[in-house]
């Protein structure tokens, strides 16, 4: 029998809840009619659209009617940002986002600026927080919309996104967060916070992939990028994906009930990675804030061996661990420094050089043992650059 494999990589996806899959198995082999049908079938449809659309909702506590449901987060982002400014009309229109969001948001924008938008990309400092006085000065009287990341999914600096949204809604500016990879892992109110529009995705929170909500605030004018028959109120046409829907609400309602436990039980975990990859290797740094992070990310580097970082994580997945070195929405573009990092300060060598290890429900303590165990031996196995000092770093936390 082959030894269990150990997966830290819960940034890039996560494994199903059984729970999850028990709420999307009716949906599947049983209960298959159209939500929008007036039959039966379609009532039974109709039922599990409105329960799951109050568990998302309850997640963020939303109004269910604030709630559309999409095939991901990269197309909640889309919806967001395209919707606004196709909802706005007009000629002159400027958007406001951070230089480390997904590709998701920043290509979004390129898209924007080649139809004539203008594009404002905050700077990050090195833990790759951004200063809300940056944003203040960056409003024009042409702002449409403000879209900052509520926390990074290369390094896991969570943004002071309180004061970012304040700042949007005293210019009277709607602000959209991408939240996919923090929904369900630290507390979002959106009754508190003046956000106007959220993305999140299933699988981020142990749900299924191809289903993703958007919140909009009720008053926020959006224009619909997928056209058909009228689905969620007009803004997002197609038949819904049922399955999917069920599994993101049983999801949504997992994450909420035991988010409070389960962000202290991956503190712990988290903390034990730095405390001891610190200690034990002298070369070892934190990239990303040391404590504004999500529960279970942790984000390293290894100082002279920031060119080693592909095989570092080869020689882990051969010993039955698996990590990434960075987003795996940008996989395709390995040998590309990060564009997270290098908006961070590093150099291009440092910036193709993290480690990111992410927990998730299922990890457990002798999971991070285990890490701990084999990463200085593999650690070893590499060979330095030799141009670069091994004990310093001019960004991230040496500790």
């Amino acid at each position: 029998m082959s030894a269990r494999r150990i997966y830290l990589d819960n940034s890039a996806t996560t494994p199903l809840d059984p729970r999850v899959v028990q709420a999307m198995r009716p949906y599947l082999d049983g209960v298959f009619g159209n939500p929008s049908s007036l039959h039966r079938e379609g009532r039974q449809a109709r039922e599990c659209l409105d329960r799951a659309r109050g568990q998302v909702a309850a997640l963020l506590n939303a109004d269910p009617g604030e709630i559309l449901f999409t095939s991901s987060g990269t197309e909640s982002d889309n919806l967001a940002l395209t919707g606004i400014i196709e909802a706005v009309g007009g000629h002159e229109h400027h958007v406001i986002t951070s230089a480390i969001e997904h590709p998701a948001i920043l290509e979004t924008c390129r898209s924007l600026q080649r139809r004539g938008v203008d594009v404002t990309c905050l700077p990050s400092d090195s833990d790759g927080l951004i200063d809300p006085d940056k944003l203040a000065r960056a409003f024009r009287p042409t702002t449409r919309l403000v879209s900052v990341m509520t926390a990074n999914n290369v390094v896991g600096t969570v943004q002071p996104i309180n004061e970012l949204a304040r700042l949007a809604q005293d210019h009277g500016v709607p602000f959209h967060t991408d939240a996919v990879q923090a929904a369900g892992k630290i507390p979002i109110n959106v009754r508190a916070q003046p956000i106007g529009l959220l993305s999140l995705a299933a699988h981020k929170i142990h749900g299924p992939k191809g289903v993703g909500a958007l919140f909009v605030r009720a008053g926020i004018p959006l224009a619909p990028i997928i056209h058909g028959g009228g689905q969620e109120r007009g803004l997002r046409s197609a038949t819904e994906n049922m399955a999917g829907i069920a599994g993101l609400g049983c999801a949504a309602e997992i994450a909420r009930a035991e988010m409070s436990a389960e962000a202290a039980r991956l503190v712990k975990l988290r903390d034990r990675i730095i405390e001891t990859v610190t200690a034990m290797l002298p070369n070892a740094y934190l990239i990303g804030h040391r404590h504004r992070r999500l529960p279970g990310h942790v984000c390293l580097g290894f100082a002279g061996l920031e060119g080693e970082s592909i095989r570092l994580l080869l020689s882990l997945d051969e010993a039955g661990i698996a990590i990434s070195t960075g987003s795996a929405c940008t996989a395709h573009r390995g040998n590309q420094p990060s564009h997270v990092l290098q908006a961070m300060g590093f150099d291009p060598v440092r910036a193709r050089g993290s480690l990111r290890v992410t927990l998730g429900r299922f990890n457990t303590d002798a999971d991070v043992e285990a890490f701990l165990r084999v990463l200085p031996e593999k650690i070893k196995e590499l060979r330095p650059i030799a141009t670069y000092p091994i004990a310093t770093t001019d960004k991230g936390v040496l500790i």
